[in-house]
Parts: structure tokens; C-alpha cells; sequence
């Protein structure tokens, strides 16, 4: 068993692995950057380690300072949390070469999944269902670009197929400014990416966001918690999040999750992982795969009682899971609500001190944030400071809890995106599932 971890993160998700490794009787070790010195994540450490100044190009994305912090407080293993080098193959490589037990999945696999064509390539082997689209990487020839969108039929979006968090992406709808936006994403792809290959799928109008949460052991073991859905996003980046996905029946879950769980057995992959889908229609199709814990993962954890965090830890380990599909039942609705140090209508980044912080209460209610009064956010990160989760035997008790912890919630001295969240969760819209993930833009942001 693992007798202890280097968290190689920040903010709640190095506050939500540690209290996992506390419940696995697992000693934890915070890095951080002078910037957090006065983190609470690192307060409540067993032991902390400062890996550089506030510069995440220095602190959490510098790979030397991380292995050291590992190497002098004689860790087994390294959790990367979500974001930083979560999906950097190249450090899971690392990790493993140096004795440590990386926590996710290997650094095959997550340049597998990492490359969007060959992720795609894998899934379409795998059976699970995709977007129509190039079946692989553009190439410079116009008249054969020309001939595949004609196939696809406009409108199609062409990708970066190392991009990601909605980045390296452009919609054309006719055939007269594909060829500019195929030289234009291609630049843009080895510019952002270091890497220029693009592909091109069909570009859907008026999908939904809905993915599938897997967990697969290192013995060939894998199992689905159902789904969730993200479709609430602002400028492709989710704001609300969802479990169950509201008029997606049992029989389609277990069909596309059993698909899901199929494709991670025949590419040997293990840890945790999301299957994302654009979902139209009635029709799956797959965009992505993120190799790692995601944001939303509470809602799925609320649903199925399966602490999933927990799950990477033991399976790195070499345990095999504790149950089989057939164990796994959902139970009610819950959602969540990312809180973001922002301007909730300009959305321009909000940090300094909270002066009052008061976290809601009640059944169901569940906040995970590493914010405090008169805790300081730094301006040198990703605005989000913590998430706020409701849970209820179905999505009217759900969206009533989460309405009255937004009622509750306090965090003064800077701006929040609390009152967006209060007009998502009352907006006829949303409460009666009618969007799709241009909804939030067009109806309630006003930003399209």
C-alpha cells in the first residue's frame, strides 16, 4: 500500500486528495508556491514543501521542484489533481522512472487519449460512437480538405488534435472560408499546442454536454457511474454541472457507459477517467477523453455514494476495484455550481481578501473549497476558489437545495459569480432541462 503522497496541485482539489489520503490512513504532503503559503491545504499538511515562487511556470508546472519535493520527504507516490501536469505524459513518465507511483493512468495512455485523432481512432475501434468527421489529420492539399467538408456537410468545425479546454477550434459554415480557417487553425494548433495537425469533424448545433465517468483497475477490471451533464458552459468552459443528465434513460447509460468501460479493458487503461460526448437527438457522439479527475466529480460521487478520488489512490496501488457494475446504482439527482473569484457579468478575474466567508448548510448541501475569512486569492491562477453541491432524491429537491444553499452562501470582499449562479438555477430554461451548450450564452450571459 501506499504510505504517502506528494499532492502536486493547489485549491480544493489538493484539499479534497488530502482528506482522501487521511481516510486511507495515508500521510499527505502539500507543495506550494509562495503564493499559497497560507493555503489551508497546506495548514492542515502532514508535511509542506515550497517548490518556487508564484509563477505556476515555476511552482506547480515545474516538473524538477515537484520530484525533489517528492525525493526529500521520501513520498511513494504523486497525485496531480486536476489541470497543471494532470495530462502531461511526460511526467507520468518521469514520475515512474524516478520510483514513484504516478496516480492515473500511464504516459501511453495519456498520449493516446492526449491527441485527439489518435483518441478518436481508439474510440471508433473500441465501437464507442463518434462525430462524423475526417477520420484523421487534415493534410495541405485544398481540393481534398474541400471534398471531405463536402462529405461531412457544412456547417464542420476543425480542431487542434492537441488542444483542449476548448481552445484550437473554428466553426465554418460554408465552403468559402474553410480553406482561410484551415490555414488559420492550423497555425494557431502549433503555435498554442506546439503541435499543428488538425481534423475536422461535424459541427453540431444544438448538442448537449454529457459524459461518462469510468474507473479501471490494472486487472482488467472496469465499471461506469453513469453520467453527467456539462452542457451549462461559457465560452466552452463549464460553469454548472449535472448527475444524472436529465432525459437520458437507463437503457442509453448502460449502453454507452458499458462502451466506455469496454474501450478502457482493450486499451489497458486504469485510474480514473471521462468520456466526453456531444449528445443530439438521441445520438452519443464522442469529442474527448480526460485522463484524470475531473472538476465535476462530486455530483457523481453524491449519486453513486463511490468516493472516486479514493478509487485512483487504491487502484495505483494495485487494488483491484471493490465492486462490479452491477453494484453500482444511482440514487437521486445533484449539482454543482463552480464558484469563481470573477465579475458575475463582466467575468473579469475578482482577487484579493475574503473578509467574510460563510458556507451553506442543510441536507444534501456539500461545499468543497479551500477558502477562508480573510484568505487571500491570488491573482496568479484559475479564478475558481471552490464548489458548491446539492443533492436531493430527484432534480426538483436538488435544484430547491441548491436555490436556498445560494441563498445562504457569503463571500464578501470580492466580486463572485454567485448571482450568475442564482439566475441559472432559477431560469425557467434550465429548470425545466430545455438547453443545449449555447444555452447559457444566449439566454442568461448574454454573451454570445
Amino acid at each position: 500500500m501506499i504510505n504517502k503522497i506528494v499532492i502536486a496541485n493547489r485549491g480544493e482539489i489538493a484539499l479534497r486528495i488530502q482528506r482522501a489520503c487521511r481516510e486511507l490512513d495515508i500521510q499527505n504532503v502539500a507543495v506550494y508556491s509562495e503564493a499559497d503559503r497560507d493555503a489551508l491545504y497546506v495548514k492542515l499538511a502532514d508535511e509542506s514543501v515550497c517548490i518556487g515562487p508564484a509563477s505556476a511556470a515555476q511552482s506547480y508546472l515545474h516538473i524538477p521542484a515537484i520530484l525533489s519535493a517528492a525525493e526529500v520527504t521520501d513520498a511513494d507516490a504523486i497525485h496531480p489533481g486536476y489541470g497543471f501536469l494532470s495530462e502531461n505524459a511526460d511526467f507520468a513518465e518521469l514520475v515512474e522512472a524516478c520510483g514513484y507511483i504516478f496516480i492515473g493512468p500511464t504516459a501511453a495512455n495519456i498520449r493516446t487519449m492526449g491527441d485527439k485523432v489518435s483518441a478518436i481512432k481508439s474510440m471508433q475501434d473500441s465501437n464507442v460512437p463518434c462525430v462524423p468527421g475526417s477520420d484523421g489529420v487534415l493534410g495541405t492539399d485544398d481540393e481534398t480538405n474541400l471534398a471531405i467538408a463536402q462529405k461531412i456537410g457544412y456547417p464542420i468545425i476543425i480542431k487542434a488534435s492537441g488542444g483542449g479546454g476548448g481552445r484550437g477550434m473554428r466553426v465554418v459554415h460554408t465552403e468559402s472560408a474553410l480553406l482561410n480557417a484551415v490555414v488559420l487553425t492550423r497555425t494557431e494548433a502549433g503555435a498554442t499546442f506546439n503541435n499543428p495537425d488538425i481534423y475536422m469533424e461535424k459541427y453540431l448545433e444544438h448538442p448537449r454536454h454529457v459524459e461518462i465517468q469510468v474507473l479501471s483497475d490494472k486487472h482488467g477490471n472496469a465499471v461506469h457511474l453513469g453520467e453527467r451533464d456539462c452542457s451549462m458552459q461559457r465560452r466552452n468552459q463549464k460553469v454548472v454541472e449535472e448527475a444524472p443528465a436529465p432525459g437520458i434513460t437507463e437503457e442509453q447509460r448502460n449502453t454507452v457507459g458499458e462502451r466506455c468501460a469496454e474501450a478502457c479493458r482493450q486499451i489497458g487503461y486504469h485510474g480514473a477517467g471521462t468520456f466526453e460526448f456531444l449528445y443530439e437527438n438521441g445520438e452519443f457522439y464522442f469529442i474527448e477523453m480526460n485522463t484524470r479527475v475531473q472538476v465535476e466529480h462530486p455530483v457523481t460521487e453524491m449519486i453513486t455514494g463511490v468516493d472516486i478520488v479514493k478509487m485512483q489512490i487504491m487502484i495505483a496501488a494495485g487494488e483491484p476495484l471493490p465492486f462490479t457494475q452491477d453494484d453500482i446504482e444511482i440514487k437521486g439527482h445533484a449539482i454543482e455550481c463552480r464558484l469563481n473569484a470573477e465579475d458575475p457579468d463582466t467575468f473579469m478575474p475578482s482577487p484579493g481578501r475574503i473578509t467574510q466567508f460563510h458556507a451553506p448548510g442543510g441536507p444534501g448541501i456539500r461545499v468543497d473549497s479551500h477558502v477562508y475569512n480573510n484568505y487571500v486569492v491570488p491573482s496568479h491562477y484559475d479564478s475558481m476558489i471552490g464548489k458548491l453541491i446539492a443533492h436531493g432524491a430527484d432534480r426538483d429537491e436538488a435544484l430547491a437545495r441548491m436555490s436556498s444553499a445560494l441563498g445562504e452562501i457569503i463571500i464578501d470582499g470580492i466580486k463572485t459569480n454567485i448571482p450568475l449562479h442564482r439566475r441559472i438555477i432559477s431560469d425557467h430554461g434550465f429548470k425545466s432541462a430545455e438547453f443545449d451548450i449555447h444555452y447559457l450564452e444566449k439566454n442568461i450571459t448574454n454573451t454570445a
